[in-house]
């Protein structure tokens, strides 16, 4: 690429706060649409300790860890198992205790190369599964967050879909800066006009129950602990399919060492999340579009904008006034993430011609309706699994990694045969 800015280039002040801004306005967004797991009454806290997190994660990347300009958000692979262990009755203890634990296996991992030595694993119709599979699991979640106004059902559904029409239509029109703008438009402007019809918030947002900047109180249970390494799974795969692409966008140098530095990165910003009571953090693969509309893969870019990050998380108010906007206009939002995480996907079948067989399809499409079935299975039905596993075999997610990996590598492996059957 030509760029304006290399990626040990150092801009100008001014220009310098221009580009971060840009990564602060998409970096907000993606921090934001994933605060509905926070615990009841402590959703200003929780998001505090996000965007704190965030931000210094951005910064300690940039300056010791993979050093490229990748922005930091919550990983949605461990978004996953927090859904589906709240839902399973597990407190915020041992919840909180496996993602420390996820954090240090994979800073372990990443000390000792072992991160190198499975990524064969990792075929390109895993990658595209798990792809899937995050937009098909967090589907219930986001029927709630549009639906949560008891009172405006209608507004919601007729919302919803226009908005997610006009931000695919703008996200197909726009160039540029403005095309990486997309969702913190339908955020603001999603926002004003639902109030202006609703009527707007007397009162910002404020926590009802307090909670300490630290929480981790240990509390093991062996299944959580299994079900979030396979969480982590697809935790590895997003990291180094991130750190991948924009460094080999950008031509840096020495990507084993990047790849091992990141990864040893967010493993320790991971279990110091695991410590606060909050979701880790992971790189997002749509900051190579960032840097193309831009020219600037500058690294020292994304420090602003962690630092601004880390000024939010100090300052309540802001917070308070972040947390206002309606659970609508974020479940449309999220719809719409998720609507491009299932066109990744798909475009990932044609780039890679990964699906070229009735096996193939098989291999993606198996492990897709596990995880549909188990999403919206009766809770009743999911207390049934002893509890031993239940944290696993619950888990559509997780079962729908196991799956793929399965009939990937062992029944539908490379050389075995499988035809549709024909209606007589």
């Amino acid at each position: 690429m030509k760029l304006k800015y290399e990626l040990n280039d150092r801009p100008r002040i001014v220009p310098m706060l221009m580009y971060g801004l840009q990564w602060l306005l998409i970096a907000i967004p993606v921090v934001l649409t994933s605060t509905f797991v926070a615990p009841e009454g402590e959703t200003v806290m929780f998001t505090r300790k996000l965007f704190g997190i965030m931000g210094a994660g951005m910064i300690l990347q940039a300056l010791f860890g993979h050093r490229l300009p990748l922005i930091s958000g919550p990983a949605a692979a461990l978004l996953m198992g927090i859904l589906a262990a709240t839902l399973q009755g597990y407190g915020s203890a041992a919840i909180y205790t496996s993602i420390f634990i996820g954090g240090a296996v994979i800073a372990l991992a990443a000390l000792c190369g072992i991160t190198e030595r499975v990524g064969h694993l990792f075929t390109p119709r895993i990658v595209i599964v798990i792809l899937m599979l995050i937009a098909f699991t967090i589907a219930r979640p986001i029927l709630g967050l549009i639906f949560s106004d008891s009172e405006h059902q209608l507004l919601a559904f007729c919302f919803s879909t226009i908005c997610v029409l006009l931000m695919a239509a703008a996200n197909n029109l726009l160039r540029g800066t403005w095309k990486t703008t997309v969702v913190t438009i339908a955020l603001i402007f999603g926002s004003l006009i639902y109030y202006a019809i609703t009527g707007f918030p007397s009162a910002i947002a404020a926590d009802t129950h307090s909670s300490p900047l630290f929480v981790f109180t240990p509390e093991f249970d062996f299944g959580l602990i299994l079900s979030f390494l396979f969480c982590y799974i697809a935790f590895f795969i997003n990291e180094v399919g991130s750190i991948q692409s924009l460094g080999t966008m950008i031509g840096a140098d020495a990507m084993k060492s990047r790849n091992r530095r990141g990864m040893g990165m967010v493993g320790i910003l991971n279990m110091l999340a695991g410590s606060m009571g909050t979701i880790g953090p992971i790189d997002y693969s749509l900051s190579p579009g960032v840097v193309a509309s831009t020219s600037c893969a500058s690294r020292y870019t994304v420090i602003p904008a962690g630092i601004a990050m880390i000024a939010i998380a100090f300052w309540p108010q802001a917070v308070g006034v972040l947390m206002t906007i309606p659970a609508t206009v974020m479940g449309t939002i999220l719809l719409f993430l998720m609507g491009t995480q299932l066109a990744a996907g798909f475009e990932m079948t044609h780039s890679t011609r990964s699906v070229t067989s009735f096996r193939h399809g098989l291999i993606i499409g198996i492990p897709i309706m596990f995880d549909v079935i188990l999403s919206f299975a009766p809770a009743e039905a999911i207390a049934q699994i002893p509890a031993l596993i239940r944290p696993i075999a619950g888990n559509g997610f997780v079962m729908g990694v196991i799956i793929v990996l399965i009939l990937e590598h062992i029944i539908l492996k490379d050389g075995q045969e499988v035809r549709p059957t024909k209606e007589r």
